[in-house]
C-alpha cells in the first residue's frame, strides 16, 4: 500500500542516511519511476527530502529532521505489527499500546496517504475465529508473553493429551490460529509447540533465553503444520460421491479439499465420482463420512465400512422403538400423514 511505502521511505532515510534511488526502489520493491513519484509527494507534504547528484548521490533527509514516529514508546514499538489485529492485541494486554502506535503512524503520514490508510482501515476487518467458535480461554497468555518479550525462561505446569508434567522452556514465539494461542519454545534444546490453554501454571525465571541463530518463527510454524497434517492423515479411504457429496467432502478439511480438486472426470460413472481421500483413522472417519450419507458412500477399506455399518445398527436399535410407535399412530389415524 502506498501509505506504508511513504512511511518506509522516511524510516529508511532516517535510519541509514543517504540511499541511492536504485537501492531504495529495490528495497521497496517498486520501480525507480514510482519511487520518484513517492518522493515528490513527500516533499509536497513538507518532508525535507533532498536529492544529491553524482556517483555517490541519492536521497537523504535534511540534517536534524526526524519523523514524528521517534515518539514511539517501547511498548508501542513492540506493537506496530499488531496494528489491525485488535483482538489478539487485546488478549496480549496491548490494546492501548496498539491504538497509540497506530495514531502516531497515521500522524507521520502526509495528508493524502493518511486518508488512504484510513480508507483501507475502514474497509478491512480481520476475524481470526472459525464459525460457531468462541476464543479458547488462555488465562496465562500475558504471563507467557511477558517472559517472551524479555527473553526469559519459563517453568510451566503443562497438560497435554498424553499427560500432565512440569517443564522448563525457553520461549521463542507466540502463534494465534483459529482462536487458539500456541507457545513455540525450546524444550531440552529442541523447538516444540505448546497450547497456551494447556498451561496450568507459569513462572518466569531469571534465566536468559537465547534464540537459536537462524530461527524464523513463520518457517517453523509452516513446517510444523505440514508435519502435523502428514502424521494426522495416515490412512486413505475409497469413496463414491455425488456432486453434493464432493462439495461436502471439500468442506471437511483442507486435505479432503485437495483430494476433491485432484478428482479426475474419468472417474465419473452415472453421475457419481470415485476418489481416494485422506483420513485420520477408522473411528474418526466413520463419524465424519456417515454424516455425509447418502451423498457419499465408503467403498473401502473394509474395516471402515464395517465400523459405519456398526454405527448404523446401533442407531437403528436406539431409535427403532420411536419409528414403530410412529408407524402405529399413522395406521390408527390415517389423517396424521395428510396433515403433516
Amino acid at each position: 500500500m502506498r501509505a506504508s511505502r511513504l512511511l518506509s521511505i522516511q524510516m529508511l532515510l532516517q535510519a541509514r542516511g543517504r540511499i541511492s534511488a536504485v537501492e531504495l526502489a529495490a528495497r521497496l520493491e517498486v520501480s525507480v519511476r514510482t519511487l520518484y513519484r513517492d518522493v515528490d509527494e513527500l516533499s509536497a507534504a513538507g518532508v525535507p527530502i533532498y536529492a544529491q547528484r553524482g556517483r555517490h548521490g541519492g536521497f537523504e533527509l535534511a540534517p536534524g529532521w526526524q519523523t514524528r514516529l521517534t515518539g514511539l514508546t517501547e511498548a508501542e514499538s513492540q506493537t506496530v505489527l499488531l496494528a489491525g489485529l485488535a483482538a489478539p492485541a487485546a488478549e496480549l494486554g496491548l490494546a492501548g499500546a496498539v491504538a497509540a502506535a497506530r495514531g502516531k503512524l497515521l500522524g507521520a503520514l502526509p495528508g493524502a496517504a493518511r486518508a488512504e490508510a484510513l480508507r483501507v482501515s475502514d474497509r478491512l476487518h480481520l476475524d481470526p475465529l472459525d464459525w460457531y467458535r468462541a476464543p479458547t480461554p488462555a488465562p496465562l497468555l500475558r504471563v507467557v508473553a511477558a517472559a517472551l518479550w524479555k527473553d526469559r525462561a519459563l517453568r510451566i505446569d503443562y497438560v497435554s493429551w498424553r499427560k500432565r508434567s512440569e517443564r522448563l522452556v525457553h520461549p521463542l514465539g507466540l502463534v494465534t490460529k483459529a482462536g487458539h494461542w500456541y507457545l513455540v519454545a525450546l524444550l531440552n534444546g529442541r523447538a516444540s509447540t505448546f497450547k497456551v490453554a494447556g498451561i496450568v501454571s507459569a513462572t518466569e525465571l531469571a534465566i536468559e533465553s537465547k534464540r537459536p541463530r537462524g530461527f524464523v518463527l513463520s518457517d517453523y510454524w509452516r513446517e510444523s503444520v505440514q508435519r502435523f497434517e502428514r502424521e494426522l492423515y495416515a490412512g486413505h479411504a475409497s469413496v463414491r460421491a455425488s456432486p453434493k457429496g464432493l462439495q461436502a467432502l471439500a468442506e471437511l478439511n483442507s486435505a479432503c479439499a485437495a483430494a476433491v480438486g485432484r478428482a479426475s472426470p474419468r472417474e465419473r460413472r452415472g453421475g457419481m465420482w470415485r476418489l481416494q481421500i485422506p483420513i485420520e483413522g477408522v473411528e474418526r472417519a466413520s463419524i465424519q463420512l456417515l454424516a455425509l450419507a447418502p451423498e457419499v458412500e465408503v467403498l473401502g477399506p473394509p474395516d471402515l465400512r464395517t465400523r459405519i455399518h456398526e454405527r448404523l445398527a446401533a442407531a437403528d436399535r436406539l431409535y427403532r422403538g420411536d419409528v414403530a410407535r410412529s408407524t402405529r399412530r399413522r395406521r390408527a389415524d390415517p389423517g396424521v400423514t395428510s396433515q403433516a
